[in-house]
């Protein structure tokens, strides 16, 4: 059973990956990505497989979450967006499936085995804006750091983009990687991860965690929106990850039971079970 569980972080790019692929195949898919399938392989099926209930839940999220994603991308470039930069890209295809300016810049940065799985299976493949990728750890600061002064260099419009990424981090990697982005491009925007702490219950379940044991989340803070407020960020604006699925007709999956019991609850409990997690632009505070 090793070779179907996740082994580190890296593997949670081809477990994510799964959830796209299957979405593709859909006939009322939400979103087309057919070079997701490409980079899953056996093994992230094979992750996928070993998730049990849990995948349910992911796969839903991880659908709505590409959906509010590529969304937010296109607002961003709309607004002017010269170079985007994918932090922690894992097995994303953005630059070979969305139709943005041919001249976008777009930066991906990930471990170097997960870079050359990417190169190896799409090589062949024409990405649709300005593609290049960097082989950077971004737990090593030092080289993060000469990253980021790389990119403020070149000049233009920069929004980073981390995709379930920071929760696999501490408070203090987090703290390190907000601080940053925010003194080496300092007037870059941030789209990344927003999470209720009503959703840690769930995600320190014994079940969930087993699964997870070996790329555990580990960002957990008292207050999320307080910890990026705290350290220079503000919040431009979020979307919650169950109001969008209800917004685009994919419902948070459940049994017929809880269907039920939801329907019986005050309209404000449902919005704020619907609010737990989502995808939020941040830019840097202004300082008085």
């Amino acid at each position: 059973m090793a070779h179907e569980t996740i082994q580190n972080v890296a593997d949670t790019a081809l477990w994510v990956a799964h959830y796209r692929a299957q979405e593709t195949e859909r006939s009322d898919a939400l979103f087309r990505d057919p070079f997701a399938k490409l980079l899953v392989g056996e093994r992230g099926r094979a992750i996928a497989g070993s998730m049990g209930r849990t995948g349910r839940n992911a796969g839903w999220t991880v659908v709505i979450r590409t959906v509010v994603i590529d969304q937010l991308i296109e607002s961003l470039v709309g607004e002017g967006v010269t170079t985007v930069v994918n932090l922690g890209a894992g097995m994303d295809t953005r630059p070979y499936r969305m139709k943005l300016p041919s001249d976008l810049r777009w930066i991906e940065v990930d471990y170097a085995q997960v870079i050359d799985h990417k190169e190896k299976t799409l090589g062949h493949v024409k990405p649709l804006v300005a593609l290049e990728r960097q082989r950077v750890d971004l737990a090593n600061q030092g080289a993060r750091q000469q990253l980021l002064r790389a990119i403020a260099a070149q000049g233009g419009k920069v929004v980073f983009l981390t995709e379930g990424v920071i929760p696999y981090l501490s408070e203090q990697e987090v703290e390190a990687l907000a601080a940053d982005l925010r003194s080496l491009v300092p007037r870059a925007l941030w789209v990344t991860d927003y999470m209720s702490n009503v959703v840690y219950r769930h995600l320190r379940r014994p079940g969930y965690a087993r699964r997870m044991q070996n790329a555990p989340f580990q960002f957990f803070p008292s207050d999320w929106l307080g910890f990026f407020s705290d350290r220079g960020w503000t919040v431009r604006s979020i979307r919650y990850i169950g109001e969008e699925s209800v917004r685009v007709g994919r419902p948070q999956p459940m049994p017929w039971w809880a269907k039920v019991l939801m329907s019986l609850l005050p309209q404000e409990r449902v919005s704020a079970m619907q609010r737990t997690t989502g995808y939020m632009i941040l830019e840097p505070s202004v300082v008085a």
